[in-house]
């Protein structure tokens, strides 16, 4: 029997939960394309299901491999499978009730796939689909934001918020920013039209107007952004549902995003890509063996860019 690598765990809890082994590789039947991962990302949502935060509404089956953010290239498909065929590229964020990509192999929807974006290598185009999607379905599926509008992005540096603003301005948008010091030269080299330091400003004494707030921070700041909204606009939120009262009370919208596999996007996405016009930032590398490095890292925060795992080295030039 084929084995591989993998990294699981088969009860929630911290990070010490996760476990690497050996496991079957799984084979591709129906729809479904059997992936070798080059890399795979790590995003807030694999620790958030490791610790048990949905248990009682996602109903996953223990052991779990985490990891749905992906790149690689396609190993083998199944026999309903038309759009792909072995040896190509490909990248996605996939499904999270299934099992997810801290493995050498995984097995993925074919609906789920899209080409990977032909200008970057396999940990680049790991680091794009999640947040990617979360940028792309809030601003333009959600918020429907259009040329002219004005965008507040909180956490404007962060995995979200830099393709959020890059997104936005590529739609001709007016685009503000909070983000810490350390992070406004690279937000005004993505073409940021301004930037509020988090720490020494109350964004909503220097900010107004804005048709659309995009919040990946929560809390007390989601509370307060309600105030810099015109009548009408909307706060879509990728933490908390914002309160329907309060936003009722303010004249706006409110909107809590759940981030859906959506290959056709992807695709566009892509484009942007290759096209120059869309970069994501990756901070950290880190081999499978030390996917609880690279969980912690993501859960503290405060990262300057993607946590991502490589399974497969680049080939040496």
């Amino acid at each position: 029997m084929r084995t591989m690598k993998t990294v699981c765990f088969y009860g929630y809890g911290g990070s010490d939960v996760l476990v690497q082994e050996e496991a079957p590789c799984p084979r591709a039947g129906g729809d479904d394309v059997l992936v070798r991962v080059h890399a795979a990302a790590i995003n807030p949502i694999d620790w958030r299901i490791r610790e048990g935060q949905f248990k009682d509404t996602l109903h996953h089956t223990l052991p779990l491999v985490p990891g749905w953010d992906v790149s690689g290239v396609v190993e083998g498909v199944g026999p309903r499978v038309v759009r792909f065929k072995v040896g190509d590229e490909i990248y996605c964020r996939s499904d999270i009730l299934r099992d997810g990509a801290y493995a050498e192999f995984v097995v993925i929807r074919e609906a789920e796939l899209a080409a990977k974006p032909r200008s970057v290598d396999y940990v680049h185009a790991a680091a794009l689909p999640q947040a990617g999607l979360a940028a792309w379905q809030s601003l333009f599926v959600v918020a429907g934001l259009t040329s002219g509008q004005r965008v507040l992005i909180h956490g404007a540096a962060g995995g979200v918020g830099h393709l959020a603003v890059q997104m936005a301005k590529g739609r001709g948008a007016f685009v503000v920013g909070t983000a810490s010091p350390r992070d406004h030269g690279f937000l005004r080299k993505l073409g940021i039209d301004k930037v509020v330091d988090y720490a020494t400003a109350r964004f909503e004494d220097v900010v107004e107007d804005v048709d659309v707030v995009l919040d990946t921070v929560g809390g007390e700041v989601q509370d307060r952004s309600l105030k810099v909204l015109k009548r009408g606009g909307i706060l879509v939120s990728l933490v908390s549902r914002p309160s329907p009262a309060a936003a009722a009370e303010h004249g706006v919208r409110e909107v809590l995003m759940t981030t859906e596999p959506n290959a056709e996007q992807l695709g566009e996405i892509s484009k942007l890509v290759d096209s120059g016009s869309l970069q994501v930032r990756v901070e950290t590398v880190l081999p499978l063996s030390e996917a609880k490095k690279g969980q912690e890292l993501s859960r503290r925060g405060h990262t300057h860019g993607k946590v991502v795992l490589q399974l497969v080295p680049p080939p040496r030039k």
